[in-house]
């Protein structure tokens, strides 16, 4: 479990809009820090879709990712969720955090206010991989699972 005792990753941010707080952790050991709305924005239903903005601009170190997520209690109660999941922040990005919400309710329209929280912010470390070509899948070796894929457990 995480603690205060574990190393911290300093992130430089910058407050574009310093009307709004800056992303917390809604709890001890969450991984998702909580992105705020920095508009009023509504998203009409059966497709509706914006790119929301945040406020927030972050300079993510090299070796390190930040992925925007949707939040599990707008997907469960509104049906509103991130369209492309995970949103990939890479470390040489220094734009504005933006959301591209959509709502999938087929009836209900959702309004998005100015400070609500719309995503989570994760912030991974990540390799740095070089393909290396091999002659056929023999040369890839052998593994429990093989090929299978899309379904092949039964689930």
């Amino acid at each position: 479990m995480w603690s205060y005792d574990q190393a911290v990753l300093e992130v430089p941010v910058v407050r574009i809009d310093p009307d709004l707080p800056l992303p917390a952790y809604a709890r001890m050991g969450d991984a998702g820090l909580d992105l705020t709305a920095r508009e009023d924005v509504v998203l009409l239903p059966g497709g509706g879709r914006a790119l929301i903005a945040t406020g927030l601009a972050v300079a993510l170190p090299e070796g390190y990712a930040g992925f925007i997520q949707p939040r599990s209690g707008l997907a469960l109660k509104h049906g509103v969720t991130c369209l492309n999941t995970p949103g990939l922040i890479d470390s040489g990005y220094r734009g504005e955090l933006k959301v591209l919400l959509i709502n999938t309710d087929p009836v209900e329209p959702f309004e998005i206010r100015r400070g609500e929280r719309i995503a989570q912010f994760v912030v991974q470390r990540v390799e740095h991989v070089v393909l290396q070509p091999v002659e056929d899948f023999g040369h890839l070796g052998e593994s429990a699972r093989g090929d299978g894929g899309f379904g092949h457990t039964g689930g």
